[in-house]
């Protein structure tokens, strides 16, 4: 499976970054640094096939570093009523973001 579908990919999806070695396997939803917490990346994820060996080891990346989509991860109607609640908190975390000022604008 070459083609990248729209996101959020599903738990369990391995996926390869573009200019990456190494595929990784998504386990999670907009995670953040701690210390950058103003950025929310779509994903993170676990080396394939190690899995998850410690805390520094996990990876944060948005849908569109993704290259390419090994395998899919399972859909069902638990993940689908899932990624329609997902959807509905990002887009209300969205609102209450403050919105991008232009420099031409503060001038």
């Amino acid at each position: 499976m070459n083609e990248v579908p729209d996101k959020y990919l599903p738990i369990g999806t391995v996926v390869m970054l573009k200019g990456g070695t190494k595929r990784l396997m998504i386990a999670g939803f907009c995670s953040v640094e701690e210390e950058k917490a103003e950025k929310m990346w779509d994903y993170n994820g676990c080396l394939y096939p190690e899995g998850f060996l410690s805390s520094n080891q996990t990876c944060l990346f948005d849908h569109e570093q993704i290259e390419k989509v090994f395998h899919l991860g399972l859909q069902d109607d638990e993940e689908k009523e899932f990624k329609e609640n997902l959807a509905s908190l990002i887009k209300e975390s969205d609102a209450m973001l403050p919105k991008e000022v232009n420099e031409s604008e503060v001038l």
